[in-house]
């Protein structure tokens, strides 16, 4: 197989279905898409019915090429990251990874239009978060959540409005922004950097304004990205964690115990906006991202500082900001359910408390007019009278 044949399978993956967000191939399955959250095998002239071991494994050398880090590190770590472009068509960001003796590929199709704020019809909210100067901003959610998305909107709308030197280290370069006021550099792991944390101490000397970290993995990074936030800069980056609190908690939990006092100190400091993220399925199809927006204010500081308690939860916090814009994952669900985006089972599906969120959408139906439960009216029923004897009346529900 060539590169010639390899773009054509994936061209042919890219029409096969509508809104296509991932290519997969695994061995002893069929050429594969996923489109709006669900698996589809994907038809080809000649038919593939099930791949072999050797057409994975060439689909997988074509896309690494003769880059002899990714080859490295797929043959030590038995995985690697990695981009591919096809053309002007499209971009992937591919995972190539060993199972069982054989490789499979999951090629994340990668937006080549830079989205705005607006196009994702954030909350306005949101528009404060470009507007920060110093700090550090966190993005979160689980893999295939939008993060990327919504950082490269926040990063456009920088772009458009600050004549600022931005630098991007990533794993890999997914969106290339083009230089609007902005000056961009994009570094890629394996390519541009080692990493990480080394990446981000040569960030410190390129005299940035911004600078956007793919994700914290470790504690050196985050050491050195909490540095950047108290030394002028506006450090974005990402996090796989499923709401803010456990966000604060999975940076603590990557150090020491006599190291967090110190880091509890410098995050409460340095903090300014926590997103998380989680894409619901959308009535009549397509997703819709739920999002918890939490921004920095005395409560959070002192929060994160001695850590939370009874009444001084980060949900509660946010709640009590909810006029501010801030917002819980219930407070999301409860808005899209309102407006018709989502069904009354996804909102249970996808929120933080059900209770919460359950009666919240009985009073949404009750404004409404509609019926909130399933049982009936009670009606009096009197049974048959015998000759001779008073009829006693019951209750009977329908």
């Amino acid at each position: 197989m060539r590169r010639p044949e390899l773009d054509q399978i994936l061209i042919t993956m890219l029409e096969s279905q509508q809104e296509v967000s991932d290519c997969l191939f695994t061995v002893g399955r069929p050429l594969q898409v996923e489109s709006f959250g669900e698996l589809k095998p994907v038809e080809f002239e000649p038919p593939i019915k099930n791949l072999t071991p050797y057409q994975t494994e060439m689909i997988a050398l074509n896309i690494i090429g003769d880059n002899l880090w990714y080859i490295e590190d797929l043959m030590r770590h038995g995985s690697c990251d990695t981009s591919y472009s096809l053309a002007d068509r499209a971009r992937f960001r591919v995972n190539i990874f060993s199972q069982r003796g054989n490789y499979s590929i999951v090629c994340r199709q990668l937006n080549t239009i830079i989205p705005t704020l607006d196009k994702l019809k954030m909350p306005e909210i949101f528009k404060e978060i470009p507007k920060e100067k110093t700090g550090l901003v966190l993005v979160t959610g689980a893999t295939g959540s939008g993060k990327s998305t919504t950082l490269a909107g926040i990063l456009n709308e920088i772009n458009t409005a600050k004549a600022a030197h931005i630098v991007t280290l990533e794993d890999p370069v997914e969106f290339v922004h083009p230089h609007k006021k902005a000056t961009f550099n994009q570094r890629e792991l394996g390519i541009d950097f080692d990493t990480f944390a080394n990446g981000l101490r040569a960030a410190l000397r390129q005299a940035p304004k911004v600078i956007l970290v793919g994700e914290m993995r470790d504690a050196d990074t985050v050491k050195i990205a909490l540095s950047a936030a108290e030394t002028g800069h506006l450090v974005l980056s990402t996090l796989h964690t499923v709401n803010a609190g456990e966000t604060i908690n999975r940076i603590l939990g990557m150090f020491e115990a006599e190291e967090q006092e110190q880091v509890r100190i410098r995050l409460a400091d340095s903090l300014r906006w926590i997103v998380s993220q989680r894409l619901a399925p959308k009535i009549g199809g397509g997703r819709h991202a739920l999002l918890e927006i939490m921004g920095h204010n005395i409560r959070t500081e002192e929060t994160i500082r001695l850590g939370e308690s009874e009444g001084k939860t980060f949900y509660e916090i946010i709640e009590a900001s909810y006029t501010f814009g801030w917002r819980t994952f219930d407070n999301a669900c409860l808005e899209a359910f309102e407006k018709g985006i989502i069904s009354e089972e996804t909102a249970l599906l996808y929120c933080t408390k059900r209770g919460v969120v359950s009666r919240g959408i009985d009073l949404i139906k009750k404004e409404r007019g509609e019926i909130t439960s399933t049982l009936g009216s009670l009606k009096m029923k009197t049974p048959p009278v015998k000759s001779g004897e008073g009829a006693t009346p019951s209750l009977k529900l329908k």
